[in-house]
């Protein structure tokens, strides 16, 4: 089994990382998703931290793969409605400005 080295920007942040050759087109699929989708976050909410946006595209690529949504490396551009996410993340922040 032939290994690549891949050096993926996910986030802004670099990361090398050894995969089968037979990975490499997923796992380049997966981090364009995943910047893609920070994009369009940041570009469509008023969030500037980048943890935030992070998590906030992990909970939709999460939710979008386990609704049994085909799995592709097509970018997500619908405006969805992430008022409930940034409900949860505003309670989050709350909650930890309590704690210091």
């Amino acid at each position: 089994m032939e290994k690549k080295s891949l050096s993926l920007v996910v986030a802004g942040r670099t990361y090398p990382l050894t995969v089968s050759a037979e990975e490499q087109e997923k796992v380049l699929g997966a981090a364009e998703d995943i910047n893609k989708a920070i994009k369009v976050l940041k570009d469509n909410y008023a969030v500037k931290d980048m943890q935030d946006l992070l998590a906030m595209a992990a909970l939709q690529l999460a939710t979008k793969s386990k609704s049994g949504a085909p799995q592709t490396a097509a970018p997500i551009v619908e405006k969805a409605d992430y008022s409930k996410v940034e409900e949860s993340l505003g309670k989050l922040n709350s909650e930890l400005d309590e704690l210091k």
